[in-house]
This record gives C-alpha cells, structure tokens and sequence, in this order.
C-alpha cells in the first residue's frame, strides 16, 4: 500500500489542468488500443501505427479527420468501438467518468469538482454533480431520439439491420460533432434529401450550442408556467453569436457561390446547401456536397468559421463562439471610447475579457505556426492548409481530401491541433502554470506608445 501511494504521488502534485490534458492522452491511448484490434477491422485490412494513432486522436477529439475511408476499413464491431469513442470524447472524459464514480456509489470530493469544473470551462463549483447528470442525460436522450428518427427513416434506404447501423452511428456522430461517417461519402448521397439533412443540423447544433444552454432550455420546457427562469448571460450571448453565425454564414457562403457550384441550382437546393455548410462548420464535420469543388474564396471563409468553433462546454472546439463574441464586442466597445464591456444590460468581468483575447491570440499564433510549418513539410496549396489545419483545431473533421497524403510529420501536426482544439486553449495554457505565491509589492508603471 505504501509503495503504492508512493508510486502514485506524483498525480497529487499535478494541476486540475494538466490532469484533464493527461486524462486525455489517457483515453487516446486506449482508444489505440481498442481500434489496433484486430476484430475492429475489415478482414485483410492492415493499418500502420500512424494510422491508428490519428483514427483514435480523431475520435477522441471528435473531430472527424481521417487518413482511411471508415466504411472501408473497419468491421461491425470497429464501428461500435468508434461511436463509443466518440461518446467518450464528446461529452467529456471527466463527465463520463464521473457518471461511473456516481454509479459505482463513490464520493465526489473538492479534487474532483475541480477537474470536472476545468473540463466544462466553468468558473464555480456549485451545482458541478448536477450538472454532469443532467449533460449526460440530455446528450443521450437526444442522441436516442435521433437514432429512433434517422434509423426508421432510413428503412427506404437500407436493410432493417444496416438501416438502425446507421441511424445509430449518424445520430451519435452528429451529436458529438464527430464527422466521422460510414457511407464513404459523408452526407453527399442524401444531398436532395432535406429531411436527412435537417435531422442532422439538429443535432449538430444540440451538440456544438453548449451543455448549459440545452441544460437551461430543458429547465425553461419543464418549469411550471407560473414559475419565470431567468437566462444566464452566457446561455443569451452563446445562442445569440450561435445563430448569428449560422445565418451569415450562410448567407456569405450562398453569395460567395452563387455564380460557380450554385449556379444554375434551385432555390431550395442552395438553401439547404448553404445552410447545411454554414452550419457543419460550428464543428460538425459532415458534408452535403464537395467541398473540393467550392471556390478559394468559399474554402478561406469556412476556414474562419471553423477557426471560431463551438461554443465553451460543448463537444466542439476552437476559440469558441463567446470568445469570438467578447472580442469583436471589445473592439466596438473601445472604438467608441468606452470601457466597460455590456450585454444584454450586464457588464462583462475584466477576467473574461483578458481570457478571451489570451486565447484568441493564443490561437492565432497556434494555426499560423502549424500552417507555415506544413508549407515546408507539405507539397500543397495554401488554401488547403489552412483549411486543414482551421478543420482540426476547431475539431470540424472537414477537408479538402489531402489528409490521407499528408506526411507522417503533417499527420503529427494535425494530430496536436486537435488534441488542444478538443481540451482546449485555456487549458492547454493552464497545463504549464506555476503555483506562484503573489508578489505583495508593484514596480513603478509607464505608459507605452500603441498603434
């Protein structure tokens, strides 16, 4: 026992922060594990170490990028392992393993909080065990109602067998904002079917808008009448900056295409093309139509949308629709000449606001250090690049089709990006901070020329 606890000190000694990214590595090694067996493989398939190793960081990070057709390669059974890989990594490892302490009969002590609190991105302790029930319970509800819709529907399309296959690994895939499919094609074959389309975007968007804003919705649906609840500032800005985006987003994309790929196209078909695009690239992952076939301009501006992601505490990643939101609203607020930060009648915390800048900044450096590092190692166009690189730190799953080609040092690259897309910018920063006690004295300060 006491060798034990000796062997294990270590992990005391560890930050909230670093244990939720070695967690993370934790889950990506066993999802190796469980996906370099060979029962999780199409008879004959071999797959190199790289390859395993990106397939289990993909799904870990639910980001959907992959260097092998999915369909192709794995079984049956290879299938379940990835949709519950997926489950794993999108509603979050210290969520899920919570739910397992809480089953098991096990207390949720102060440490655990903690890590649960550093995993969501909250800021306060209360109400941390309720919350991580009421994640778990509306993700899977959701994601059961959606397997119910999509493998009926699918019914017109496939044997009973194959057609409840894949209801049930489309809904998980698009509730976590997986990107992962095993049609071959992504949604392309169900591009002139909007009720596909439209269940997808569902549950695309119940997955990448935010765990407390579908916890505090279902509060509102379930509240008596007589009883108001009041929003949180953050489930108003998260929904808000989510819908805005959506809809310019789609509104840019049918522009940007109107006179190339939706030329000639019917109304509805540009619609559903644009929206479904605008809308897969909050982190979904999942396509309508060849992205390939886009313009640059088309591809340069999604790269933007998946660069900003989801929003905090939900299965997506990037910088995160609020912290997008915090820094265009600072840079308005200043060029106004003001200095305090409001929305919707509340003033916004001068931490929030540093946070919000540190991982923008963070971010940008981040992509642009990974993108000028492939224009080296890589034989591709910038564009592409850049759309590969924005689709795996936003965890989008999106690409051109040059994944597969990339080298063993690309894939690396690509396989860092999602790994900080899916903890995170702030912990990723977090995992190299020092306790340090606070200086009790300041040095004399000095204004500094600016612009």
């Amino acid at each position: 026992m006491w060798v034990r606890k000796r062997s294990l000190w270590w992990l005391n000694k560890l930050s909230p922060f670093q244990l939720i990214a070695l967690f993370y590595l934790s889950a990506v090694t066993i999802s190796s594990i469980l996906i370099a067996l060979p029962v999780a493989h199409q008879p004959g398939v071999e797959l190199a170490f790289i390859d395993i190793l990106f397939t289990a960081v993909s799904a870990v990070s639910v980001t959907g990028l992959t260097t092998v057709s999915t369909v192709d390669t794995f079984s049956t059974t290879g299938i379940f392992i990835i949709a519950f890989v997926l489950q794993f990594g999108g509603i979050g490892v210290m969520t899920l393993g919570t739910m397992v302490w809480l089953i098991l009969g096990k207390k949720i002590g102060l440490k655990e909080r903690r890590l649960i609190m550093a995993d969501q991105n909250q800021t306060s302790f209360q109400g941390m065990v309720r919350m991580v029930k009421e994640i778990v319970i509306v993700v899977l509800l959701i994601e059961f109602i959606g397997f119910l819709i999509l493998g009926t529907y699918y019914l017109q399309y496939y044997e009973p067998a194959q057609a409840y296959l894949h209801g049930f690994f489309s809904s998980v895939s698009a509730t976590t904002n997986g990107g992962f499919d095993i049609t071959g094609q992504s949604l392309i074959p169900f591009k002139n079917d909007y009720f596909v389309q439209f269940i997808h975007m569902v549950l695309i968007i119940a997955g990448a808008i935010g765990f407390p804003v579908l916890i505090e919705v279902k509060q509102y649906l379930l509240k008596p009448s007589h009883k108001k609840i009041q929003f949180t500032l953050f489930a108003k800005l998260t929904t808000f900056t989510f819908l805005v985006l959506v809809v310019v987003g789609a509104l840019i994309i049918a522009v940007l295409e109107s006179n190339h790929y939706f030329a000639g196209k019917d109304w509805h078909e540009i619609l559903f093309f644009s929206l479904f695009q605008s809308v897969t690239t909050r982190s979904g992952g999942l396509a309508t139509l060849p992205i390939s076939e886009f313009t640059g301009q088309t591809q340069l501006f999604m790269s933007a949308l998946m660069f900003i992601g989801a929003s905090p505490s939900s299965v997506g990643g990037g910088i995160r629709t609020t912290t997008f939101a915090l820094v265009i609203i600072f840079i308005l607020t200043f060029a106004r000449g003001e200095s305090n930060i409001k929305i919707f009648r509340r003033e916004v915390h001068n931490e929030d606001l540093n946070r919000a800048v540190a991982v923008t900044m963070m971010a940008v450096i981040t992509c642009f250090v990974a993108v000028l590092t492939l224009t080296i190692t890589e034989p591709y166009d910038l564009n592409k690049l850049i759309f590969e690189v924005c689709s795996a730190f936003g965890t989008t799953g999106l690409s051109l089709g040059i994944t597969a080609g990339l080298s063993t040092f690309g894939k690396v690259i690509l396989m860092l990006l999602m790994f900080i897309g899916r903890i995170g910018i702030l912990t990723f920063l977090f995992t190299w901070k020092k306790d340090r006690k606070s200086k009790s004295y300041h040095y004399p300060k000095e204004r500094i020329i600016i612009g």
